[in-house]
């Protein structure tokens, strides 16, 4: 697998996230991932989506680490300061679980995981739990799912593929910003493009929207069933903190809710005025809302 590594002079413009980057080496790939707060408190894992890195969760972070929690943001293999495959071939589902299984259990050792996913975040995150239950103690789904293709798509989601995977100059910025209910600014914005030096370095966004199962015959559309079998009846507090204006996850909120053995009798929020990166629109509402349910469960 040949892999490219963003210069870090690439990032010494990133405004509000002032956390460290830390490295592993995961089969051979170099993977980055930042942390805030007490180091020997609860840890919450943090993982980000498409096309994003892990400044998505800066105001998270920031709330976490306020309330005594250790908050862990990973980037994805493909994104942020994590090395990047430089063919989409070399992405897959299978391979992105076990990178991130990989790092979080092995090579950082975690238990008593409080897992929070947004889009891919849990698309990866919610396979490892069900892989390694023992590990987690509580699960946040915030804008994301676990698709294995027997329920449709929406078609905003089909031209958001079609666009990753055809176009042939990706505007990373422009596309969170089109996922956002808040004007990015400049400085953001250049926050978001820098793990991108040039289109070469984005085999991870062209790549992840066409490994989404989106068709009952999809390779990955056993492994997501089988994972729906064990998280349907783990019992682990499992919270629904979506917005109120995502298009693309907004469906699998009350599926969460009613299907999740752990999300019975809870109060799950929805977060106002917020889009498929809420994060970005309403980060410390949410990074609030996980330290409240961390500490009541």
């Amino acid at each position: 697998m040949d892999l490219l590594r963003t210069p870090e002079a690439r990032f010494a413009n990133v405004p509000e996230f002032p956390y460290e980057p830390r490295y592993a080496e995961v089969d051979g790939i170099r993977m980055a991932w930042y942390e805030a707060g007490p180091p020997d408190a609860e840890p919450v894992v943090l993982l980000h989506g498409e096309p994003s890195w892990s400044f998505l969760y800066r105001h998270v972070m920031r709330e976490l680490a306020a309330a005594g929690l250790r908050a862990i943001a990973a980037d994805l293999v493909g994104f942020g300061r994590s090395d990047k495959p430089a063919h989409p071939a070399d992405h897959s589902y299978a391979r992105h679980v076990e990178w991130t299984r990989r790092l979080l259990l092995d090579e950082l050792g975690l238990t008593g995981i409080t897992l929070v996913g947004q889009d891919w975040g849990g698309l990866i995150g919610l396979r490892v739990v069900a892989g390694h239950p023992e590990r987690f103690a509580r699960i946040v789904a915030a804008n994301t799912g676990l698709p294995t293709g027997d329920i449709p798509m929406p078609e905003v989601w089909h031209r958001f593929k079609d666009a990753m995977t055809t176009a042939p100059v990706i505007d990373i910025a422009r596309f969170v910003q089109s996922g956002c209910a808040s004007e990015l600014s400049p400085a953001v914005r250049d926050a978001y493009d820098a793990p991108f030096p040039d289109e070469s370095y984005k085999s991870g966004p062209r790549a992840l929207p066409g490994l989404v199962p989106d068709t009952p015959e999809d390779p990955a559309a056993p492994a997501n069933r089988a994972a729906w079998q064990i998280l349907t009846t783990l019992g682990l507090p499992f919270l629904v903190a979506f917005s109120d204006g995502d298009p693309i996850t907004g469906g699998m909120a009350p599926i969460l809710k009613r299907t999740m053995a752990g999300a019975a009798g809870l109060e799950h929020p929805v977060i106002a005025g917020a889009g498929h990166f809420l994060q970005e629109d309403a980060g410390a509402e949410l990074g609030r809302r996980i330290a409240a349910f961390v500490t009541a469960t």
